[in-house]
């Protein structure tokens, strides 16, 4: 299947780049490139893309309330969206985070991570930026107390499972390192995710940090 993107940033260097990049892999399709939030809020809406990046710092609507509407708490069919950004601020990520991306990434991450970002948004997966995941999570989610209450919730399994998404690793690596099949560390995350009622991996991941169960 081609995975369908839309493109929302307000430098017209940065789209034509990242449409040129998509566009040239066979799997991959830019559907609209739009220069700010409100136009990228009405084509999301009307092209339903797979994947939607968005620029945090945008006119009319910044890409943080474009992600809230799109992705959001409380959306009804919420569409995955990737925060591409070259502000390496760590208020911007976490707000993104809450507002429901599945993804974020520093525009000088290069071309092979922003086409695996788009793949990995696709596949109901997450990427994170290197440069900022670990960082983020341990500066933003401080464990509160009770946080063992939440742990009980997982099994030991799950709480390994968990871990590893917490430090990044995709299923398939996971499923090496905890020696598992890779449809029971599928199994185990639909559990996890069903427990604590995280949308995706990103959340999981923001779960483990808070909770205390990944501390370093």
């Amino acid at each position: 299947m081609t995975v369908r993107v839309l493109i929302a940033d307000d430098q017209e260097m940065v789209r034509v780049g990242f449409r040129m990049i998509l566009d040239n892999q066979p799997d991959i399709e830019v559907v609209a490139d739009v220069p700010d939030g409100v136009t990228a809020l009405t084509r999301a809406r009307e092209l339903r893309p797979d994947v939607c990046l968005v620029d945090i710092r945008m006119p009319g609507v910044d890409g943080l309330e474009v992600t809230r509407q799109l992705a959001g708490p409380g959306v009804a069919d919420p569409m995955k969206v990737v925060v591409v950004t070259t502000f390496d601020l760590d208020e911007y990520v976490y707000a993104a985070l809450e507002n429901g991306a599945c993804g974020f990434l520093l525009k000088d991450a290069g071309p092979a991570l922003l086409v695996e970002a788009v793949r990995a948004a696709a596949a109901g997966n997450a990427l994170i930026s290197p440069q900022i995941t670990l960082r983020m999570l341990q500066h933003f989610t401080r464990p509160p107390e009770g946080s063992g209450a939440e742990l009980d919730l997982l099994t030991q399994r799950e709480q390994d499972v968990v871990r590893e998404v917490a430090r990044g690793l995709t299923n398939t690596e996971i499923a090496g390192v905890l020696f598992l099949s890779l449809s029971t560390v599928k199994t185990h995350l639909a559990s996890v995710q069903n427990k604590i009622g995280a949308r995706n991996r990103v959340e999981i991941a923001s779960w483990a940090w808070r909770t205390g169960l990944v501390t370093a």
